[in-house]
């Protein structure tokens, strides 16, 4: 077993070192003690408060004894629907943890690091994820073109289909400057929720004064309902990796992290692997292809905290700062990683990249609906009949999706409702739409990372908005108060725990409190929440008023 000193010596002179030698500690240990604690605080000279502070603010950093032995059930809303409270009564010891990425193949539970799914009465059992649905609308894919090809995980199995050859030509045939204008073309956008323009982006930190730059991959897919980066660092590691290192020679950036969320313990294996594939190969690393390009790429694994996902919450992570959000400007693309320019990238976004280099940027745009540019991945769950992860050309019908592609509700059951960007975009009742930014943000919501959660007529939306508010209170990094308390605010007027009993009073104070923190909130979480009462009020007023007439 090794020595405190020993687990020190490894890390501390890594880059980002907090985070992995954390888990060294807890894995170790089982829990994370108050004698490791002060090692680790004496060792990266961090003050032992502030580090309290941090380790506290993770959701899986047990300080408590053999803590990290005992079993963590998914309570997200999909397995809430599929009977998660009843098997966290099941399970011994077991405690609830937020949406663990699993809601096309409910109930995921993780015992230390083996990642297991189970229903109630049933025994829990090491699957792999599910693969990419089918492609059913037989329409042109980019990133899941060739993810289900056997042995595509592996580097002779991407390689089969041409990859690493848009990296080969960047480095060898092309400047950083194609290779951005290429991107700018193509009008990829950020797929992670924000949708920033992603050549705009690199071409800010290619501009940006100050070295070493860095490329950051934000896969801590935190969102409920959202389990489309799982599916490709899982099926298509070499595509991340590519994407990366094509951001890195663009940008000139020579270090790159991949901040990997807690819930994918399975996925970190499959990271690392090909990491060192593509190293041994000379496609990352130290003069790469031959060239004078060089680029290391790292793999930090996150401890739960959704707030992790908006990308300046990320950085201070890394940098082993408590993980609020910072204020804007400066923008990472300036000031990131360590102070110094810093492109933070979405994993569907880099795993777009090395395809669209390949064959074009027209070809991309014409993947797209319409004036509409390039795809999208759907990750679809709840009361459908073929739940997954679909790639949609961006501006297809929901109802083709829901219906054509996904087979519709269960027998004898309607959609109700469903939910946009995991539980970000709120409710839509109404399933005329399509899947674009200017039509859901037309109608009061938006695509955001692109997870649809369905929920037919069985379903009280009432509870269900309870749940998701809940969600949103207890994951509030409690920096700004207009979130912190509008969270909670909101979650015991969905409760019936207070507010006013006369309906319209009612409506005009959860509006006025959802009005306040989309106004003042300091990132996105403050900002998005409200959205999940406003389309209540707007779409279920009955569901309201029979709330309040029952005293709930």
């Amino acid at each position: 077993m090794p020595t405190d000193q020993d687990l020190l010596e490894r890390w501390k002179d890594e880059p980002a070192p907090l985070l992995p030698l954390l888990h060294a500690f807890h894995e170790r240990d089982s829990y994370l003690s108050d004698d490791a604690l002060r090692v680790v605080s004496k060792g990266l000279r961090i003050p032992l408060a502030d580090l309290y502070g941090t380790v506290t603010f993770y959701h899986h950093f047990s300080r408590v004894e053999g803590g990290r032995g005992r079993p963590r059930v998914c309570d997200g809303p999909i397995c809430k629907l599929k009977g998660a409270d009843t098997l966290l009564a099941e399970l011994d010891g077991a405690t609830a943890m937020p949406c663990a990425g699993r809601c096309d193949d409910p109930i995921p539970v993780l015992v230390e690091d083996r990642y297991m799914v189970g229903t109630p009465g049933s025994e829990l059992a090491e699957t792999p994820a599910p693969m990419p649905t089918p492609n059913p609308g037989e329409r042109e894919e980019c990133c899941f073109a060739h993810i289900r090809a056997e042995g595509r995980a592996t580097l002779a199995g991407y390689r089969d289909t041409g990859g690493y050859r848009a990296l080969a030509r960047a480095v060898q045939e092309q400047t950083p400057g194609d290779v951005l204008d290429v991107v700018d073309a193509s009008g990829l956008a950020g797929r992670g929720g924000a949708g920033f323009p992603t050549g705009r982006k690199w071409r800010a930190v290619a501009d940006a004064p100050g070295e070493p730059k860095t490329i950051v991959c934000n896969a801590d897919e935190g969102e409920p309902g959202c389990f489309k980066d799982r599916v490709l660092m899982d099926y298509d590691p070499h595509a991340v990796l590519e994407g990366m290192a094509l951001a890195a020679y663009a940008t000139g950036a020579t270090r790159g992290f991949i901040y990997l969320r807690y819930e994918y313990p399975h996925t970190q294996a499959i990271l690392e692997r090909a990491i060192a594939e593509a190293t041994e190969a000379g496609l990352l690393g130290q003069g790469i292809l031959g060239t004078g390009f060089s680029f290391l790429i790292y793999v930090r694994r996150g401890a739960g905290a959704y707030i992790c996902g908006e990308e300046t919450s990320l950085l201070n992570s890394l940098e082993g700062k408590h993980p609020f959000p910072r204020n804007r400007p400066p923008y990472p693309v300036t000031h990131g990683y360590e102070d110094l320019p810093t492109a933070v990238n979405n994993v569907e976004t880099l795993a777009s990249v090395p395809q669209i280099l390949d064959r074009g940027a027209d070809w991309y745009r014409s993947l797209g609906e319409g004036e509409h540019a390039g795809t999208k991945i759907i990750s679809l769950s709840g009361d459908v009949l073929r739940p997954g992860n679909y790639e949609v050309p961006i501006g297809l019908p929901l109802e083709t999706l829901l219906f054509e592609w996904a087979g519709g509700p269960p027998p004898g059951r309607s959609i109700q409702a469903v939910t946009m960007a995991g539980l970000s975009g709120g409710f839509v009742r109404d399933l005329d739409v399509t899947l674009d930014e200017p039509c859901l943000r037309g109608r009061g919501s938006f695509l955001g990372a692109g997870g649809i959660m369905v929920f037919d007529d069985s379903r009280d939306m009432i509870e269900v908005a309870r749940q998701a508010m809940s969600f949103f209170a207890h994951e509030s990094c409690g920096k700004c108060f207009p979130c912190r308390i509008g969270t909670q605010r909101l979650t015991e007027r969905l409760a019936g725990e207070a507010g006013p009993r006369n309906a319209d009073v009612w409506r005009a104070e959860v509006h006025d409190i959802g009005h306040t923190m989309a106004a003042v909130s300091a990132c996105g979480l403050g900002i998005a929440a409200p959205l999940i009462t406003e389309s209540l009020l707007r779409d279920f007023p009955d569901a309201v008023n029979a709330h309040l007439e029952n005293g709930r």
